[in-house]
């Protein structure tokens, strides 16, 4: 379905990635993982890992986003309708692209708009359908414009902006979403007159680590101490902790971590998004980059916590559990996590949405951002007014929360 030309660029609509080859997609999501695998020196990993980019997101590869539609967690009635834009060149090139869903609701996302859907709704307006640009049930930072190297990239991006607002008039949605972006799309998003939103989210950081232990002398002595115990505890009750990956991951195991997922799932909000068989899609497509912390005890799984690697960053994902056991949900989701990037020399570890007990075990505040459209006026008005006071409460808060950091602060004695 075309939304419109632009010169000899095309802007079209795919409902399915099935259409799209994976590596002309993935040229566009990461295309300096590309440049990386080709040895090339133009664009290469090393200026985007100091500017604290990941060079190859896992979320918005092909693999991912197909994982997702073939197991029904997309599509159908879950209430998120891939609606993909591409912009292709007149030979049928693919220059661009973007992971554009239209949603009936708002589940799913970890940026919360329900108020505003509410008091829309309330006013006499229909707030969905709606234009959803993410990584869908991720709320990890990453491209959302994905735009390939090459002379035409400015063209291409300014493409995927009017194929966005093309497909937002035609699906009469109310507005256009992008949720937990990064530069540039979050410069020409606001160029554009996108609304920014700002969240906190809390990534541990490796200061060039060797091991565990020195991370844990950053920290302030009582803190140290308190994480060393913690650890003990965790696993005291005869536990240990499996790392799978790859060829690790059978459908055995997948029906273990599944279970867990579940019961916290729904306890968490009701209803898991992912489906068992986006675990065995996921795997078969990507496992090498799937990290599972499995505990055991007593024969048995009883915990289970999924990451995702890429270029330099550990994405923590789900977590759950058949056994309560204390402090084992902090030893699988954040000391492993930190045990897995030092040994594998990855710069960082995202912990996914919310937890200020993240902060006591070494992981700092971050801003993350999203970027909204809202045709109506009026409506417009009302969020970017509420906007400029949650940005500042953000920045408080931010301030608040560094403060009560665990690490040593200046002058402190080592012991």
């Amino acid at each position: 379905m075309s939304t419109g030309e632009g010169g000899d660029l095309r802007v079209r609509v795919t409902t399915s990635l099935k259409t799209v080859p994976a590596g002309a997609w993935n040229a566009c999501a990461n295309p300096g993982a590309l440049s990386e695998a080709q040895g090339s020196t133009s664009r290469g990993p090393d200026s985007a890992l100091r500017a604290g980019v990941d060079t190859d997101n896992p979320f918005i590869s092909h693999a991912f986003l197909r994982a997702l539609e073939e197991s029904g967690c997309v599509g159908g009635r879950s209430g998120w309708s891939p609606a993909y834009l591409l912009v292709e060149d007149e030979a049928g090139t693919l220059l661009a692209a973007a992971p554009s869903f239209l949603k009936s609701h708002s589940q799913g996302e970890y940026v919360f708009d329900h108020s505003w859907a509410d008091a829309y709704e309330r006013a006499g307006g229909r707030y969905y359908p709606k234009l959803q640009v993410a990584a869908p049930f991720t709320p990890a930072t990453g491209p959302r414009l994905l735009v390939a190297d090459g002379s035409r990239a400015d063209e291409a991006r300014a493409g995927l902006l009017a194929g966005l607002e093309a497909l937002r008039d035609q699906a009469e949605a109310s507005s256009v979403h992008v949720t937990f972006a990064q530069e540039p799309d979050i410069a020409t998003l606001r160029e554009a007159g996108y609304l920014e939103r700002h969240d906190l989210q809390f990534h541990w950081s490796n200061e060039g680590f060797a091991t565990y232990d020195d991370f844990l002398a950053t920290l302030a002595s009582r803190k140290r101490k308190a994480l060393k115990r913690e650890r003990r505890e965790a696993l005291s009750a005869g536990i240990t902790v499996e790392v799978l990956s790859g060829s690790d991951l059978t459908e055995a195991v997948w029906d273990d971590f599944h279970s867990f997922y579940e019961d916290t799932g729904a306890r968490k909000w009701g209803r898991p998004y992912l489906n068992r068989a986006f675990f065995s899609a996921v795997s078969a497509a990507m496992g090498e980059r799937i990290v599972l912390m499995m505990a055991r005890r007593a024969g048995r799984y009883i915990a289970g916590a999924i990451n995702f690697r890429g270029a330099n960053t550990l994405y923590g994902r789900n977590w759950g559990c058949v056994e309560d056991h204390p402090f084992l949900h902090f030893e699988l989701c954040y000391h492993q996590a930190i045990d897995y990037a030092i040994a594998h020399k990855l710069d960082r570890v995202e912990a996914g949405a919310q937890g200020e007990h993240k902060l006591a075990r070494g992981y700092r505040p971050v801003v993350t951002r999203s970027l909204h459209h809202l045709a109506d006026p009026g409506l417009r008005r009302a969020v970017a007014h509420y906007l400029t006071g949650e940005r500042q409460q953000i920045a408080q808060a931010q301030d608040a929360l560094a403060a009560e950091s665990p690490f040593r602060k200046t002058g402190d004695a080592h012991d």
